[in-house]
């Protein structure tokens, strides 16, 4: 689990995201703060989409995350903070930040949301953790997202 930082409106915005032990994107959520309220949110989400309790979480070593962790899953779940452990997440943030740095920004929360949720989209297809339908297993990541459109 990791964020990157997104401008809104002229602000830094907090795009959290999380991938399982094969890279594979669980949740993403935009927010306006880096506190312990948005961290239980975001865990809450992911836990939603997931459907699965984790045994370990690995973060960035933020002061809000060992408490959120503690609150939504208990003290069943691990949370380390090891330097090189979130590497893989830090290397995923690069497909948005290649899209979203030359924007200089968003103008609204909203169109920051939608346009996130585009480019997530887009790098979970390019990366096949996104099948439209069944037996599009082989198809382009140009023709599956065609199918999406149809």
């Amino acid at each position: 689990m990791d964020e990157t930082y997104v401008k809104v409106q002229g602000r830094w915005c907090y795009l959290y995201r999380t991938i399982d032990r094969e890279g594979n994107l669980i949740d993403a959520r935009l927010s306006d703060t880096r506190d312990l309220t948005a961290a239980e949110a975001f865990f809450r989400s992911a836990w939603t989409v997931g459907g699965v309790i984790p045994d370990r979480i690995t973060t960035d070593g933020h002061d809000a995350y060992p408490r959120a962790i503690r609150n939504v899953f208990g003290y069943w779940v691990m949370d380390r903070t090891h330097r090189y452990l979130n590497n893989h997440l830090e290397q995923d943030h690069r497909a948005v930040k290649r899209i979203t740095r030359p924007m200089l920004g968003f103008k609204s929360f909203t169109a920051a949301y939608d346009t996130l949720v585009g480019i997530e989209l887009l790098h979970m297809i390019k990366k096949r953790q996104f099948v439209v339908a069944e037996g599009d297993e082989g198809l382009t990541a140009a023709e599956q997202f065609y199918a999406l459109a149809i």
